[in-house]
């Protein structure tokens, strides 16, 4: 399948109109490779990660983040050189759909929304009055009330991560949750106004949570991510396999690890 198409497709999904303006979401690296047979899909473009789709026979690589924010100079060892040697000397294309892939909460964004069965789903923080559904977070009622602790066993069931961190107070029941994949702390005065009882997000800092409008669970960014990329892989399998192109999801691994020193 000519590589256009492929692209063509994934945008579909993750319109590179709707990417925020500090955003690179798109072709990180132009490759030589007219046709696509093979598409891996993964979270990160880390160099591990490329020479394991390119050994597959990848000739173009989705990722979700991007390869950089800003352009970088090819002239300093490490993460950025290695992942751009790799897939430059390869010829295969790298894309990366990243705030296109966020801001569409109907796709593959809103996965734990459907996962919780949540009802009534509303964007948080909507792209704009032209565009409502689109945009960034989710909020939802659950399809009963659950007491705290019973909530979070079911987002364990959701959720990989074995650990979170939380702040804010706990609420006696749950009944509106309000999630965003990625980092999402700076949505809580918008969850709050949207009737939720809970944030669920990543990446909440120390001022963030000291602050919080509303009580949040950051169960990482990774775990979140991760889930909504291979939603998107499985998406694109279905759109592209029966026209001959092999999809194939490649596992990422979070960079931050627990250490318990006791």
């Amino acid at each position: 399948m000519d590589h256009a198409a492929v692209i063509a497709c994934i945008e579909q999904v993750a319109p590179p109109a709707g990417a925020a303006a500090w955003d690179n979401s798109g072709v990180q690296a132009a490759g030589t490779r007219a046709d696509v047979r093979k598409l891996a899909v993964t979270i990160d473009p880390a160099p591990g990660r490329l020479r394991e789709a390119l050994d597959w026979g990848a000739d173009l690589v989705l990722t979700h983040h991007p390869l950089y924010m800003e352009p970088k100079a090819l002239s300093r060892p490490g993460y950025f050189l290695d992942a751009a040697r790799a897939v430059l000397a390869s010829g295969a294309w790298l894309y990366a759909a990243h705030t296109s892939l966020d801001v569409r909460p109907e796709g593959p964004a809103g996965w734990l929304a459907r996962a919780l069965g949540l009802r009534n789903p509303r964007v948080l923080e909507p792209a704009g009055p032209e565009a409502p559904r689109t945009g960034y977070g989710l909020a939802g009622e659950l399809p009963e009330p659950l007491a705290w602790a019973r909530f979070a066993e079911r987002l364990a069931g959701h959720v990989e991560r074995g650990f979170w961190t939380l702040a804010g107070e706990a609420p006696e029941l749950v009944r509106t949750v309000a999630y965003c994949t990625g980092s999402g702390a700076s949505l809580g005065a918008a969850a709050r106004a949207a009737g939720a009882d809970v944030l669920v997000t990543g990446d909440v800092k120390y001022h963030a949570a000291m602050e919080a409008e509303i009580f949040t669970i950051d169960v990482g960014h990774f775990s979140l991510e991760e889930r909504m990329t291979r939603e998107m892989a499985a998406l694109l399998d279905e759109r592209l396999g029966p026209q001959g192109v092999a999809v194939r999801f490649f596992p990422g691994s979070d960079p931050l690890r627990v250490h318990l020193p006791r």
